[in-house]
């Protein structure tokens, strides 16, 4: 099976996150953190990589749940910006 193999997910993740600075939104980079975390899993082993690499649903499962974390995350730091909206009075065209 091709989606247990650690380097599949790490190669994902770098790709995901070329585009993710290709397009600029932050949402191709919660997808590259969460693809990032299963191939580390799969690549360090232990019990843990035995019991994901084993069945597919687990697998996407841990992808689909460190992705929204990870989107979460940088939603809260570095996706919502505070306080008031930039409004300009005047053109700088204008005398």
């Amino acid at each position: 099976m091709m989606l247990g193999e650690w380097w599949v997910w790490m190669a994902g993740a770098l790709v995901l996150a070329v585009g993710e600075v290709l397009l600029p939104s932050f949402i191709l980079l919660g997808f590259a953190i969460g693809a990032g975390v299963v191939g580390l899993i799969l690549l360090i082993g232990g019990p843990l990589a035995l019991w994901l690499a084993g069945s597919m649903p687990v697998m996407m499962l841990v992808f689909a749940v460190m992705s929204l974390v990870a989107w979460l995350l940088l939603r809260h730091y570095i996706g919502l910006r505070r306080g008031p909206v930039k409004s300009f009075d005047h053109d700088i065209n204008d005398n």
